[in-house]
């Protein structure tokens, strides 16, 4: 659980013992019930208004209380096994870390074991695939950095796995690792696919045959030039139709970049935000410094530099390949770079 806010709950004086510390190893923020004074606790008065407030600002949650206590605070609040955060339910001993929602991808049977490892206790999981140790194929794409398509597929393939079926696999960069695992039986077009058997579709285009899992490898760098005062919409609305018109995932966009100058532009750092990255500034020198396929008098009159889209596109990918050459609106411009998986 590194990086992960946790908070822990406590309705009793051997709660609050247990949760105090979880939080000493682990790190996170403790809360107890208004009537134990605990020293260090946030008090609350009702767990089920606290969770309310508490349970989409952090990653995951453990209590120490009856598991149907638990389950009847949280079953207002959740949506969905992708976004929902971990939680974990330890008794008033501490014996047991049950693993109660997001277990997987949610990260909650890794923290059932380590509150369980703290307290010397056992943890509790129950998830199909790491009751007999079948890999798990979700939890194998987060490791791996790829997105989920449709979180609904997943089932199936897991299901085939614990009952030892051949599971079809299109993974030609071999993301997921799984090119000699005799689990998989590898498929190379959509052609070939079997749209009646499970199976696994790895693509950063938006080429998955119906029925199929499919994983996005986060691999298109977006290089992004603009109008001063450009607002979010256009950003997403030019981005959205070259990678529609292109045939590309936009589950795949790894990155946003532009140029220094650019920093400070609003619509730009909104439209980053909406695809979940971080978006990358270069300097118009490392700029200047990329050979690209379609310099521009004009933007080298107003930024300094001959390209800012494909250059910035470039420098993102680390010598990937130019995919997109850029694409102009008369407020934006966007190229996209792939780097491979070599």
């Amino acid at each position: 659980m590194t990086a992960k806010k946790i908070a822990y709950y406590a309705l009793t004086s051997k709660g609050h013992t247990i949760v105090s510390r979880l939080a000493v190893k682990l790190g996170g923020t403790v809360y107890a019930s208004r009537r134990l004074e605990a020293e260090g606790a946030t008090p609350f008065d009702s767990l089920s208004d606290l969770i309310a407030a508490t349970f989409n600002a952090f990653d995951a949650h453990v209590f120490v209380a009856a598991s149907g206590i638990v389950v009847r605070c949280l079953a207002p609040h959740l949506q969905s096994k992708e976004t929902d955060p971990a939680v974990v339910c330890l008794d008033q001993e501490g014996k047991f870390a049950i693993s109660l929602l997001s277990g997987h991808l949610g990260g909650a049977n890794e923290l059932a074991t380590q509150c369980a490892r703290v307290m010397d206790g056992q943890p509790v999981i129950t998830t199909a695939t790491d009751s007999v140790g079948v890999l798990s194929i979700d939890m194998l794409a987060q490791s791996r950095g790829l997105a989920i398509g449709d979180i609904s597929k997943v089932k199936y393939v897991n299901m085939a796995l614990l009952e030892g079926l051949l599971v079809q696999l299109h993974d030609p960069e071999d993301w997921l690792g799984l090119a000699w695992n005799m689990n998989f039986e590898g498929v190379n077009s959509v052609e070939d696919w079997d749209t009646s058997r499970p199976g696994v579709w790895v693509s950063w285009q938006n080429d998955c045959p119906e029925g199929a899992l499919c994983l996005h490898p986060r691999t298109l760098h977006m290089g992004i030039g603009c109008r001063r005062d450009v607002s979010k919409e256009e950003i997403l609305d030019h981005v959205h139709t070259i990678f529609a018109a292109k045939g590309l995932a936009l589950k795949s966009v790894a990155s946003l970049g532009s140029v220094e100058a650019k920093r400070n532009e609003v619509g730009l750092l909104e439209a980053a935000e909406d695809f979940g990255v971080e978006p990358v500034f270069y300097s118009t020198k490392q700029l200047a410094s990329i050979d690209v396929p379609s310099p521009s008098d004009m933007v080298l009159a107003h930024m300094a530099v001959p390209s800012v889209a494909e250059a910035s596109a470039l420098l993102a990918s680390h010598g990937g390949e130019l995919i997109v050459t850029k694409q102009k609106t008369s407020t934006v411009t966007l190229a996209v770079a792939r780097t491979r998986n070599d």
